[in-house]
Parts: C-alpha cells; structure tokens; sequence
C-alpha cells in the first residue's frame, strides 16, 4: 500500500534520538507542514550538544543537552524515532530499557536494524515501526517503506504514516521488503547521482562548460522523472518513444548495453540490499553478546 495521506498528530510528543540528516528531513517536513508544534519535539544524540542547538535555531524544536533531559525526553515521548548509527544502535536501545514504557512507540530509521533485534535488545515486544527513508526526504520528495510490529495499534499506525507522508511518499511492505526498499529507493538518489555525474562529466569532455553541463543535466533528470510521475506510463514504454530506429538515442543505448548497464544496475541494488542485512546480522551478534 502506498500513502500520501496527512493528518494532525495532535498532542503527541516526539523524541529523536540521533540528529543527522534524516532526523532533520522528518522534524523539518513535520514544522514546516505544520503538522506539529516544534516545542513538542526533543532531539537527543550521544555527545554533540552543538548539533542539537542548531536545530533549535533552525526549527525551534527543544534540545536534551544534559542527562537529566535526555532522560527525561525519552521516558515521556509519546513517540521514540531511533536514528543513530547502525554501529551505534545496540548499545544505546540497550540503554533505553529501563527509560521506555512498554506502549512507547518506537520507530526506526536505522538500516539493516530487525524488528525482532529491537525487541531482543529491548528484552520486551515494544510497539516497533521499521523504516527505511532517503535522502530526499530533505526537501519532501522521500520515499519510505515502512512495516509494523504486531502490537503496533491502528492509532500507531496513522501516526507513522502522517510522520512520513509529511516528507514525501510511503509504502507499506512486509518486513523482510525493507531491505529490497532499501536497495531501490534508500540508497536510490545515490544511483541517480552517480549517473549524474557521469552525464556533467562526459558533457564537460564534449566541450560545455561545468555550469551548462550540470544544468542540462538536472534539468533533463528531472524532466524525465516528472514524466514518468505526471503521465503514469512505464519507463521503458517513454524510452522506447525516445528511441528512434538506428538514431542518436538508440546509439547511446546499446553502448550502454555493452557495458552491461542494466545488469550492473540490477547487481548493484540487490548487494544494498545484502549488505543491509549484514549489517543486520552485525547488529543481531551485538545484542546477542
């Protein structure tokens, strides 16, 4: 299921713990969607009291600068958003167990990080909602997958998907999906980028200067995503439009096609989603010892 639907989250209070870029893309979508008071949102990270400040400036969310409101913040939240470092995460939900009530909803945005992991290191079945954003995020064109822990209530539920439909598109998948969401749409915009690259590069090689290469290239990126979105059609159905019989386009595709691009593609994604789950496995063997 796929949602872009918003409501209000009323008087839920929400603490991020960890403050790096996707934090910042939720709490922004939420203030400036005004979907959420920003004095109802505590930020909390292990050391970095500088990070935190400045997000207060910025959106004026309430910063935990010493224990005492850390502690504080993360025993009263309605809602826990879990977003530090996968090499970081087991130790700090470890320390969460004896400051979370068992119907706190916590919600994930750590990669390769297991529902199931969560609850062994909880030692407790705590109302889990797994995610998996991007970076667009940012600017409110995310794409989110998200799954659900059986005792996640409907109420929940709607209060995880307003979260993400605040900051672009959601779908709801099945858990073991996570790491296929992760794969194609999480590590995506660096795909994009990565081609990006090698358009401004190569225009550059052609003679444009670095300025119009780039924009040429945005612009065509984006024209050609916004096709695909406006008209509905598949990409390869709009590609094959473009491509005339034995013309420039098909020229340039069938040199990608000796380099295997589509296959390199395919390999690429499925090894984000492998090592999503190794990473996973990482996490699992540190809650285990």
């Amino acid at each position: 299921m796929v949602g872009t639907t918003t409501s209000s989250l009323g008087e839920v209070t929400l603490c991020f713990y960890g403050a790096g870029s996707i934090a910042e893309a939720i709490l922004r979508g939420l203030v400036e969607a005004k979907l959420k008071d920003p004095k109802h949102i505590t930020v909390v990270n292990r050391q970095n009291a500088e990070r935190l400040l400045q997000l207060e400036q910025q959106y004026g969310v309430v910063p935990a600068t010493t224990d005492e409101l850390k502690n504080s913040a993360l025993s009263n939240a309605d809602i826990v958003i879990l977003g530090m470092k996968p090499k970081d995460s087991a130790n700090a939900i470890k320390a969460l167990k004896p400051l979370l009530r068992p119907e706190q909803l916590i919600i994930s945005v750590i990669a390769g990080l297991s529902i199931s992991t969560i609850h062994q290191l909880l030692d407790r079945r705590q109302p889990v909602v797994r995610t998996m954003p991007n970076t667009s995020s940012t600017i409110g064109l995310g794409a989110t997958g998200i799954s659900y822990s059986e005792s996640v209530t409907s109420e929940q539920r709607e209060l995880a998907l307003v979260m993400f439909n605040a900051v672009g598109l959601t779908a709801v998948v099945d858990e073991p999906l996570i790491e296929a969401v992760n794969g194609v749409s999480g590590s995506g915009p660096a795909y994009v980028y990565y081609l990006m690259e090698a358009m401004i590069d190569a225009g550059v090689q052609l003679g444009l200067t670095p300025e119009a290469a780039k924009d040429l290239t945005v612009q065509t990126v984006r024209g050609a995503a916004e096709m695909v979105f406006s008209t509905g059609e598949n990409p390869g159905d709009l590609r094959r439009k473009v491509t005339s019989p034995n013309g420039t386009t098909q020229a340039a595709i069938e040199t990608l096609d000796q380099f295997a691009f589509q296959e390199g593609m395919n390999k690429a994604i499925v090894r984000c989603a492998e090592r999503a789950r190794e990473m996973g496995e990482a996490i699992r063997a540190e809650a285990i010892n």
